[in-house]
């Protein structure tokens, strides 16, 4: 299939690069397959800045890490410091420190500018 890859400057090029990569996952070719993926990269490209995602709120984040690790509270205790921080943390009184980032970052394996973004600021 002859296609040319489509800069995305707005939502009639958005809505036509979306098409072409359904045409394209249709071909069997390789040069399709890598056309498909290059006009998806650039979908995502324009996606990315449009509609830039957010990070949740650090009680919203912290609880959902929490959950999905199968842990309670009293678990963040040693990444927070102690009952009453966690406690100010998870009601959004309490910004994280530097070390609280790197400790949640190295527990849950997440990008620590995720924490940063999701607390807002970082205390010193």
């Amino acid at each position: 299939m002859k296609a040319t890859l489509i800069i995305i400057q707005n939502q009639a090029d958005h809505e036509a690069a979306k098409a072409l990569v359904g045409k394209l996952m249709k071909s069997n070719e390789a040069v399709d397959r890598a056309r498909m993926v290059a006009q998806a990269r650039l979908i995502e490209a324009y996606e990315r800045a449009r509609w830039p995602r957010k990070a949740p709120p650090l009680p919203d984040l912290l609880t959902y890490l929490v959950e999905q690790h199968g842990l309670t509270r009293a678990d963040l205790v040693p990444l927070l410091g102690t009952a009453s921080r966690v406690s100010q943390v998870m009601s959004g009184k309490r910004e994280l420190s530097m070390t609280m980032v790197k400790r949640l970052r190295e527990r849950f394996h997440i990008p620590a500018d995720l924490l940063i973004s999701a607390s807002g600021s970082v205390a010193a």
